[in-house]
Order: C-alpha cells, then structure tokens, then sequence
C-alpha cells in the first residue's frame, strides 16, 4: 500500500477531486455502449482512428477475461475512461504482448505481472473544466498495479504523450513507435518499475493513493459484461 505524503499545491488539488471522483466498472451494456462512444469522439478529435458509421470504437480487447474497464465520472457524467490489462504468466494476453511481445514475453518469463493501460481518453467539455482529469484517470490504472501486485506498469503511447509518463511514473522507453491495431499512427512501449518506484509516486501524487478497502471493493466485482446481456458485435482486430 502506497505511505502517506504531501505533494505540495498541486497535489492538495488533485486530492480534493476525490470527493467528487467516481470509479464505475464498465458492468453493463450501456456503461460500455457510453465508453465506446465517448472514445470513438476522442480519437476522431485527434484524427486517431478511421471514422466509422456506428460512431463507436471497442475491439475485441475488451472483452477479455483479464481486462478491467473503467469509467470515470464527475457530477455523475463519464468524464473519462481508461482499461487496463493485466498480462501475467496466468494470463498471457493483452494489446501490448501482441504488438510488442519481444519486450514483453521476457517479463513473463521471470514470473512477473505487468499492468497494461489503454484506451485513455476524455470528454472534452470535462477536460475544460477540469484540467487535472489524466491523473484522475490514471489512478484507476495505480489502483489496479496495487490491486494485482504488478512489477511494472506499461505505456502504449505516441511518441508525443511519453513525456507524460516519464514525468509521473518514471518510465523508461523500452520500444520506439510501431504499427498498433485499430491506430493510424504508430504507438511506443514504455514501462515503469512500480515495484520499485511506488513510494515515491505516492508522495509526488498521493492522489494515486488508495486504501484496500477500495481496490476490493472495486476488483471483487465482475470485469466484463455478465453472460446472457445483449452486447453489440465485436470489430474484428488488425491483423
């Protein structure tokens, strides 16, 4: 569990947030059909992704057994969300073995569990009114490497957003930008060494703090749509 810290002004901001902070599980068809679309918006502003008739963008990734969906919403309005991933030896799968599976594999190899975020995107009136929302979102993320115990922590990213990763968890490119499903722009590999580095996240963001009491809460509910609701079909992945 992460120790108690002052972060200073900006992260006496950031925790006030928390009161107002709500981390909703993707658990039914429409928190999910509401995250598609708010994604499809996020991507089509930064000329991500293709445009599509449905208005929507989800890929098979996100239905995996070992895939936590989450929305993050403000004034009860989804704000954000984010996914991650959690490749291990037991569940060897997810976006980032596949697209980068040379740096990958060897983490699994030694027995180690990696988090893998994706899909992070913003509601851009939100965005607006709260500038502060990538490290609220990100939080989900740090509450599940606390959660699952990982080693590491990855960023599939653009070559543009790595400094944000470098500054906040410390992360270290480990792959340069490579073609990645669904994308139009190639994407880069970095990691960060929470197993090491946790502590001294917390004190610089004790935002990315939270108490067990909360990650079970969370992660004792089911990480997918149960069997028997009605979801919309699947895109079929890049080959």
């Amino acid at each position: 569990m992460f120790v108690g810290a002052n972060g200073g002004e900006f992260a006496s901001k950031l925790l006030k947030y928390l009161q107002e902070v709500d981390y909703r599980l993707a658990a039914t068809r429409e928190e999910r059909e509401a995250i598609y679309r708010l994604r499809y918006r996020a991507y089509r502003r930064e000329d991500g992704i293709d445009e599509n008739p449905d208005g929507r963008f989800h890929d098979a990734y996100d239905d995996f057994d070992n895939c936590w969906l989450f929305g993050i919403y403000l004034d009860d309005e989804l704000a954000s969300s984010i996914r991650f991933h959690v490749i291990s030896p037991e569940t060897p799968r997810g976006p980032a073995l596949d697209v980068f599976p040379d740096a990958i594999w060897p983490m699994l190899e030694a027995g180690q569990t990696v988090i893998d975020p994706t899909r992070f995107v913003t509601c851009e009136r939100a965005a607006k009114r709260y500038p502060e929302l990538p490290y609220m979102t990100l939080r989900a993320a740090c509450m599940g490497y606390e959660y699952f115990n990982a080693d590491f922590v990855l960023a599939t990213v653009r070559r543009e957003h790595q400094a944000f990763y470098r500054r906040v968890l410390e992360a270290e490119v480990v792959c340069e930008p490579r073609p990645y499903p669904k994308l139009k722009r190639p994407i880069s590999l970095l990691k960060a060494n929470v197993s090491k580095t946790r502590e001294k996240i917390a004190r610089r963001y004790p935002i990315f703090e939270s108490s067990y009491t909360e990650r079970r809460l969370i992660f004792s509910q089911p990480n997918h749509v149960p069997m028997g609701f009605p979801q919309a079909p699947l895109q079929a992945l890049a080959s």
